[in-house]
């Protein structure tokens, strides 16, 4: 594709809300290139109905490949892996753009002579250095005249980009609107064409005509259920056009007075994934302007809201104007012209921000009585705000930046909530977010940032990095605040804000690398440690810590032990420890904060550096007790008597001493009874006196993301609690006490909850820890505090005389004007919910006092709604309806109750029941906001169905799945009817996968694909899949010497998972689910998202047919005689004149039946003798398939490992015994030699004497050290018993030794038992060594033809006769080579071959024998001087110099002979027939005489010379011809993964360490030569540029042992070469190739001869209802079915098209007569086309021999050869 630069686009739209769009796009585009020809621009589902460049008609070819996927057979559901391969493809190949252009010849791509630079130079490929350097300065081009191009469309009823919400009969209310949509990857091009890039920017300029309002439309809209009242008033809301950009003016419709025109303008270069637009009747408000600042310099904001939101809006949007005035005073200006919100229904996601808009789900809108939504709506859309600086206007240069982006706007997100919503809230949310790091950050998450990635980061991983990166920019402002000269992040983000406004930063594209590198200018700080742990790096630390006070030295010892979860994780993987390069230690600062006797705190700063270290605090104070004899103690005193007394400072005071002071439960003596306050016991202030400090804190300045333990007594935890005004060290010290619970715990965690001087997220979760400390053990005092806390909302809260346990709980009138109180009596219910009895049951107490809580609820006087407090007491009754304690068998019977549900469980399961649906008829009738109290009622249902309390009731979720609810509420439906164990009947299931294809609601669409997958997992996990019985884990007894068998014998859960679906009747061969998702996979209107959860899916149930992969073979550069099947005829002998006329035939025979041993050879004697006997000896000649061939080094390698007298048998069994060992998972110990440095085993051979590893044990065996198969068992069993006597009993490499011996052991019974049973069908004489003899044996043995197949091959291969070139040979016989030895009279043996052998392949059965015949010749000479003469001869009589033929096997090449070695290189002509001669005809091409031997000419058969080629011509060329572009994305894509940097550059065997490299490897290669030789053009075909592929990664397992890292890097790189290398090969028409015939048929449909054949014969229609009688229907053609078919890659050449032509002309003459005006336009249609297409060759002919001759080089032809 070639480049070119957006300057300007302009799009103008006329939109109707009956679901179509209609207008054109003005793009203004900057040409790079002056030879610019085409121009590709991205656009789907768009109708292009005509396009001009330069006010030029021009030509176009508009091809959506998403919208036309297609498979081998769409109803069989097994090919879903091609379906998904396809649809990926797809995608890929809309990024090269969709709509082609090409520029008419009136239009020229001329100079301009100005300048241009910033965009020219792609700053996104390539991430930046992370060493710091010059700055890169952008080189100026000269810039070229821009040219105009204008695209004319239609969009009609649009699946993706636009989103259309129209009323129907179910929503019959639903105002009418329409808005863009990110619904997928590519949405952006879905609604107007345009270069769809991030990175890709330029000015816009929009006009949109819609109706003036909403009466305009009222016929479509009453059609469409809307009553004529609602059409009416609909007046009073007219139609508004919001957009990206600023409102230049609204104007009446110059045509039309019903229809109205909105002008924007967008001044700011701006990607179209950041440009959207809504259009509707909405209801518009202003934001008013800050009194703080001048309001002329405000940015002007507006919200938009659908009509009847109204009410809503101002309490929803009236704080964005402070988040405005915050972002433009600490971050600079606001970087655009003004900001609009807009809220719309159905958006799938819950917000979309785009350049000064934001679109915004609507439930995120709430009113003045809503407490909860506030939270979460602020948060939203104050980051959208904010991205309109980070995000918008900056954004990131790289997709492994998208983290810093990300995060940056999330950060400066936190800063402004900090300022409305308070510090503690700020920094209670941090910890909050650290510890979901740390939980989720344990060795299954990326680093943040990967810049080898290329790719948007995965969606799974998303969240994750959005989450961390905020956090990660925390601790880089802490660490920068503290160690450099600056204030932090508070003065580096604003350098950045306003260089992207100046334009200093190019383009606005911000990385990694430029950011570390402001914060180091500003700061001084080195970051490159901090980078490579936080940034580059995965997992989080975990620390543990205690402190001890020494007196002597006064100081405190702390001891820190450190480990990361990650790495210990993924220990055992180096591969996965690279790829996500996991942080096996942290360092940096970490403040420890001692607060000592005095009451100050001291900070220090620990340097952590290692794993393991123990530190020496100083210690200030020289008090050794702290509670008596301080003066701080004495004044602490008296102002508590002051402030006892009313003295409002000292109460004040004592406030900021102890966060409880003067709460009345704690000061007086009656209610500290009241309440069961427990004090100290004397012993323990005996323990508080004699503490040196008051309490420590760890990390004190929140500047790690780690788990974090520390032990210190519980009282130093309590006073942490109560005197440390941090909110982190308040939450540190709540989460410390409820791991140790007790009566003084309970009754601080409670005075914790009473007291309101705490911020109210800590009282909420000492609420929830007060349930740890009610147990039995404790007499459930923890419930009794709960209770006791919940009574103050209850009547008769102050009757002392009642038991909390059995007193009923009527509660007051609600009154939530305390926010505080509100979420904290909230979450008292949920506590009381979790309390526990020894059974796993809920106290009844507690589920009657729930019910109270529905059944008495009133909220008549209060201000606020209670619909979330209701939907948490439902919540909480649920939670205590269900027992904790697991199912006997680990799941529920669903035909059986629960045996421990007694008659009180059931009597208030019923009342809980009756309450929940109370509320939810209520909610019916009253409806709730968002209707929540109905999904929290259908959600309470669930719960108990899956506890198997109550039955199944499908119905229930059915009526609340259908159009018409809520969709919040159909997508909690959905997902109650799914969790059911039935929902996969027939009839249910066709129920969802019509959903899932039709439901107007994208966002129901996608939640029920996704849940369809997910739901499967859920049930197998309760039970209600199971598994066949055969496959439940065997129950095994051990006997102590393998301990891992019963780990073998257990497969993972995910695989039963899969082969229970696979397997089951109900859902892996349920016919509906067969029957219709693959044609919802293929449907061109289905959603992205819903396709791919589809296609996970199929994954899940259904096993995927082996999809056959593109053939690659690697051919072996070929002679300039073409090597064709048939053998060679016979020779005439020359060199004698008694042998003139004679012919000499020598044939080959590939299996032959002699009593030999394994270590003989066959050699042809020189002068046979005299006894041999005149009649025919039989060969055998196997019938065998002609896939595999023997390899000469194979036959080689096999012969050198019984060099010690080893047995073939034998051979074989102990390569098979060491391969299985090999692939075993307990051999990877053994797999190489022990080093004693590697493996931290220093004394290991003063201990070992003989050790023994599995690579020297294969080496031994392919040298032949081994005699038979014992002394390879005896080796194994040395390397066995070195582990175990080395290694302890119960240690890992013993149990792994252990493991390995028994898998051995089970292995080698079997060859015994084999090998034994083979033995005694051979006799015993047979085995003894003898020579060779002719003579013809009567028991011909079986056993060692393969032996003797290998031995031929090798005798042949060490001395091959040359023959001269044969004529040739009649097809349907084998010619033969008659040997005529000692005369007439002797009877010499002819070798006869009656039918040509097949490729060698062990094994093999035998048949058709070879006869050894008698023969008259008088020949003596030895073979090899008869083959000369002939040679010599044949050189004679032809006297002109032609290449000769020599005899030989081919020599495989080095690069397929590895360990790992895949099959054998073809022997000639194996490609082409099965039948295949054992011998290759080669030409000599050098030399004049002949060779004595083939060795010296082995390497000719792999390559050729430059002579040779250059004579090849194009017919020489046997593969795919080079694609070079694919080859270089190929490699490219290769040499940007991470595993490829040893593979990047040549081996340096000196720098290394491995001189013996170039030895071992003959054939070096790697990935920069091959770069070097796709620049020279060296590479002629695909198998060509494979085959040096292949070789990199085989060269390496050659000299690397298996096992190791670089042959685990390389078979990383090779599976993903695989991948690509199958997409590569794929056969198809080439692309230009199709588009010049899709133009050439769009001209042709346009053309008026073409009127009869646009359309199908409709035989109805035209009243000729025989057509089809006459003409079959498989038959029948026409234009539009034929460009069908081109679009959809139906045709592999134009030939194919061409004939589709043919056969519809035929039609028309057939049916017609050639005579008539159908059959005269079909004649004239015919030439037509053919003269097009001869003028298009003749084009390309012209072009090609141009660019020929400009270029200077050889021709196309001669390069192609």
């Amino acid at each position: 594709m070639v480049c070119v630069l957006t300057s300007h686009q302009k799009v103008v739209l006329e939109i109707d809300f009956a679901g179509c769009l209609r207008g054109y796009t003005e793009i203004l585009i900057l040409p790079t290139h002056k030879d610019l020809r085409t121009i590709f621009l991205h656009c789907r589902q768009c109708d292009v109905e005509r396009v001009t460049v330069g006010s030029f008609a021009a030509e176009f070819i508009h091809s959506d490949p998403v919208a036309n996927l297609n498979v081998s057979d769409p109803t069989d559901f097994h090919i879903y892996p091609e379906a998904k391969r396809k649809f990926y493809s797809a995608l890929a190949e809309g990024d090269e753009g969709e709509l082609a252009i090409s520029i008419p010849l009136q239009v020229s791509v001329a100079q301009s002579g100005n300048t241009m630079s910033g965009h020219t130079v792609n700053e996104v490929a390539t991430p930046e250095p992370m060493t710091p350097g010059h700055r890169n300065l952008t080189p100026v081009v000269p810039e070229l005249s821009p040219i105009s191009i204008v695209v004319e469309y239609t969009l009609r009823h649009p699946n993706d980009g636009i989103q259309f919400i129209l009323p129907t009969e179910s929503y019959p209310h639903r105002v009418p609107h329409m808005f863009t949509t990110p619904s997928g990857p590519d949405a952006a091009r879905c609604w107007v064409p345009c270069v769809d890039s991030l990175w890709e920017k330029c000015t816009w300029d929009f006009e949109f005509v819609v109706p003036r309002s909403l009466h305009q439309e009222s016929d479509d809209l009453t059609g469409m259920g809307v009553d004529e009242d609602d059409v009416t008033n609909g007046a009073e809301y007219p139609v508004v056009v919001i957009c990206s950009g600023d409102l230049v003016e609204q104007i009446a419709h110059p045509f039309n007075s019903s229809k109205t025109i909105f002008l924007f303008s967008q001044t700011v270069p701006t990607s179209i994934q950041q440009v959207a637009f809504a259009a509707g009747p909405f209801h518009v408000m202003q934001l008013p302007t800050s009194d703080i600042e001048d309001s002329a310099s405000q940015t002007v904001m507006h919200a938009f809201c659908l009509a009847g939101h109204e009410p809503l809006l101002a309490s929803t949007v009236t704080f964005l104007r402070t988040a405005m005035n915050f972002y433009s005073s600490e971050f600079g200006s606001y970087p655009f012209g003004s900001h609009k919100i807009v809220f719309v229904d159905e958006l799938p996601i819950q917000r979309f921000d785009a350049a000064t808009l934001s679109i915004i789900h609507i439930d995120l809108m709430h009113g003045e009585d809503v407490i909860d939504q506030v939270f979460e709506t602020r948060h939203a859309l104050s980051h959208a705000l904010a991205c309109q600086w980070v995000g918008i206007n900056i954004y990131q240069k790289t997709w492994s930046d998208t983290w810093l982006i990300n995060g940056l706007g999330l950060y400066i997100t936190g800063l402004f909530l900090r300022r409305i919503m308070g510090n503690n809230d700020y920094r209670f949310k941090l910890k909050k977010d650290m510890e979901r790091v740390a939980e989720r950050d344990v060795g299954n998450m990326p680093p943040i940032c990967q810049p080898s990635i290329h790719e948007p980061p995965d969606s799974s991983a998303l969240p994750f990095i959005s989450l961390k990166a905020p956090l990660v920019l925390h601790i880089l402002d802490r660490r920068l605040a503290k160690s450099g000269t600056s204030l932090g992040l508070s003065r580096i983000l604003p350098k950045i804000f306003l260089s992207a406004i100046s334009g200093e930063l190019l383009n606005n594209a911000l990385s990694t690398h430029s950011f570390l590198r402001t914060c180091r200018k500003v700061s001084g700080v080195d970051l490159r440690g901090f980078a490579e742990q936080w940034i580059y790096g995965s997992g989080c630390p975990r620390f543990g810590f205690n402190a001890q006070f020494n007196r002597k030295k006064m100081v405190v010892e702390i001891t820190m032990r450190q480990e990361s979860p990650a790495y210990k994780a993924n220990e055992g993987d180096p591969i996965k420890l690279a790829l996500l390069k996991v942080v096996k230690t942290f360092e940096g600062p970490m403040t420890v904060r001692i607060h000592e006797a005095d009451g100050t705190p001291y900070e220090h700063v620990l340097d952590v550096r290692s794993p393991f270290k123990r530190y020496e605090v100083p210690f200030n104070t020289k008090y050794k007790r702290i509670r008596r004899n301080t003066k701080r103690f004495i004044a602490r005193q008296q102002a508590a008597i002051a402030a006892a007394q009313g003295d409002t400072e000292a109460k004040e005071a004592m406030g900021m001493i102890d966060m409880g002071f003067g709460l009345d439960v704690w000061e007086q003596e009656a209610e500290r009874e009241n309440w069961k306050v427990a004090d100290w016991t004397e012993e323990d202030e005996q323990t508080m006196a004699g503490a040196t400090y008051e309490w420590i804190r760890m990390d004190a300045d929140f500047e790690w993301i780690s788990f974090l333990h520390f032990d210190q007594p519980d009282f130093m935890w309590v006073s942490q609690l109560t005197r440390d005004r941090d909110v982190v060290a308040q939450l540190e010290a709540v989460h410390a006490l409820a791991r140790q619970p007790s009566a003084i715990v309970s009754s601080t965690l409670t005075k914790t909850v009473l007291v309101t001087n705490y911020y109210y997220r800590i009282r909420v979760e000492a609420a929830l820890a007060l349930v740890t400390c009610a147990s039995h053990r404790l007499d459930f005092l923890g419930l009794f505090h709960l209770f006791k806390v919940f009574a103050r909302y209850c009547y008769d809260a102050d009757d002392k005389g009642q038991d909390l346990f059995t007193r009923s709980y009527v509660p007051k009138p609600n009154d939530f004007s305390d926010i505080s109180e509100y979420f904290v009596r909230k979450t008292v219910l949920s506590a009381i919910s979790q309390v526990r009895l020894s059974n796993g049951k809920s106290p009844p107490i507690v589920r009657q006092f729930l019910i109270d809580q529905l059944r008495h609820n009133d909220n008549t006087t209060n201000l606020y709604s209670d619909a979330l407090y209701i939907c948490t007491i439902i919540s909480a009754l649920a939670c205590a309806c269900i027992s904790t304690v697991p199912p006997e068998r680990g799941e529920f019977l669903p035909t059986a109750s629960r045996s421990d549900q007694n008659e009180e469980d059931h009597q208030l399961l019923r009342l809980a029941r009756a309450e929940v649906e109370r509320y939810r008829t209520m909610d019916r009738l009253v409806p709730s906001a968002h209707n929540v109290v109905t999904i929290a009622a259908l959600e309470w249902n669930l719960i108990l169905t899956l506890a198997n309390l109550i039955p199944p009731d499908p119905k229930l979720y059915l009526s609340f799945t259908r159009e018409g609810n809520g969709t919040q509420v159909r997508i909690a439906a959905f997902d109650g009817l799914m969790l059911l164990n039935n929902w996969y009947t027939p009839r249910v299931i066709n129920y969802l996968l019509t959903v899932v294809a039709k439901d107007p609601s994208r966002v129901v669409r996608r939640h029920v694909a996704r849940a369809m997958a997910e739901s499967l997992a859920i049930l197998f996990h309760v039970g209600d899949i199971k598994h066949s019985s055969k496959d439940d884990p065997l129950l095994i007894e051990e006997d102590g010497n393998v301990p891992d068998v019963v780990k073998e014998s257990k497969k993972s859960e995910a695989d039963l998972l899969v082969k229970s679906l696979r397997k089951g009747k109900d859902i892996g061969r349920n016919e509906v689910l067969r029957q219709d998702i693959m044609p919802i996979i293929l449907a061109s209107t289905t959603d992205y998202e819903v396709r791919l959860s589809l296609l996970k899916l199929a994954d899940l149930v259904f096993r995927g047919a082996d999809e056959s992969p593109p053939k690659v073979t690697i051919h072996i550069p070929r002679t300039p005689v073409t090597e064709l099947p048939p053998t060679l005829p016979s020779p005439v002998l020359g060199s004698k004149p008694g042998m003139k006329g004679k012919r000499l035939k020598i044939p080959i025979p590939s299996k032959v039946t002699l009593p030999v041993t394994s270590t003989a050879r066959i050699r042809i004697p020189s002068t046979p003798k005299a006894t041999l006997p005149k009649k025919e000896v039989v060969f055998a000649t196997p019938k065998q398939k002609a896939k595999t061939k023997l390899s000469p080094k194979k036959v080689k390698s096999a012969l050198q490992a019984q060099t010690n007298g080893m047995s073939l048998n034998d051979c074989r069994a102990c390569r098979s015994a060491w391969k299985k060992m090999q692939a075993n998972k307990h051999a990877r110990l053994f797999a190489q030699p022990v080093d004693p440095v590697r493996d931290n085993a220093p004394n290991y051979f003063a201990t070992i004497k003989h050790p023994m590893d599995l690579s020297t044990m294969h080496a031994k065996l392919e040298n032949g050290h081994y005699s038979d198969r014992f002394a390879f068992e005896t080796d194994f069993r040395l390397m066995i018993s070195n582990a175990k006597s080395y290694n302890a009993p119960g240690s890992w490499a013993h149990n792994e030794a252990l493991a390995l011996e028994s898998f051995f052991d089970k292995q080698w019974e079997r060859i015994n038992k084999t090998l034994a049973a083979a033995d005694k069908a051979i006799p015993a004489a047979n085995s003894l060594p003898r020579p060779l003899s002719l003579e013809p044996q009567s028991k011909p043995i079986a056993n060692v033809e393969e032996d003797i197949d290998a031995m031929i091959l090798q005798e042949i291969s060490e001395t091959p006769p040359p023959l001269p070139p044969p004529p040739p040979p009649p097809p349907s016989t084998r010619p033969m080579i008659k040997l005529k030895l000692n005369g007439a009279g002797n009877g010499a043996p002819i070798f006869k071959q009656s039918k040509p052998p097949k490729a060698l392949k062990p094994k093999a059965p035998v048949s058709q024998p070879l006869t050894l015949v008698d023969s008259d010749d008088d020949g003596g000479k030895d073979l090899l001087e008869e083959v000369l003469a002939i040679e010599e001869e044949q050189k004679q009589e032809k006297k002109v110099k032609e290449p000769r033929l020599s005899i030989s096997l081919p020599k495989r090449d080095k690069s397929h002979d590895t360990t790992n070695a895949r099959e054998p290189a073809p022997i000639a002509g194996s490609s082409r027939s099965a039948a295949t001669p054992l011998l290759k005809v080669k030409k000599v091409t050098n030399g004049h005489g002949p060779p004595s031997s083939l060795k010296g000419k082995e390497k000719e058969t792999a390559r050729s010379t430059p002579a040779q080629n250059k004579h090849k011509g194009p017919s020489s060329v046997d593969g795919t011809p080079i694609n070079d572009k694919k080859c270089r994305e190929i490699l490219k894509k290769l040499i940007a993964m991470p595993q490829s940097l040893i593979f990047r550059q040549p081996v340096d065997a000196e720098l290394l360490g491995c001189p013996t490299y170039y030895e071992e490897v003959k054939e070096p290669m790697d990935f920069g030569t091959m770069s070097r030789k796709l620049d020279k053009r060296q590479y002629l075909t695909m198998e060509h540029f494979a085959r040096d592929m292949l070789l990199v990664f085989d060269n390496c397992r050659q000299f690397n042992p298996p096992g190791t890292d670089p042959v685990a890097l390389a078979e990383i790189l090779e599976k993903a070469f695989r991948k690509d290398w199958g997409k590569a090969m794929e056969k198809k028409m080439d692309l230009s190739e199709k588009r010049i015939l899709q133009a050439l048929l769009t001209k042709l449909r346009a053309d008026d001869i073409s009127f009869f054949f646009r359309e199908a014969v409709d035989p109805i229609k035209l009243g000729i209802p025989q057509y089809f009688d006459i003409i079959p229907r498989k038959d029948a053609r026409d234009l539009k079915s034929i460009k069908d078919k081109l679009d959809t890659d139906k045709y592999d050449n134009h030939e194919a098209l061409e004939a589709d032509i043919d056969l519809m002309v035929q039609n028309a003459v057939t049916f017609n007569g050639a005579a008539s005006e159908v059959g005269i336009a079909a004649t004239s249609l015919q030439s037509k086309f053919r003269d097009m297409i001869r003028s298009q060759h003749k084009k390309r002919k012209e072009k090609d021999r141009d660019s020929s001759s400009v270029s200077g080089g050889p021709s196309k032809k001669a390069r192609v050869g």
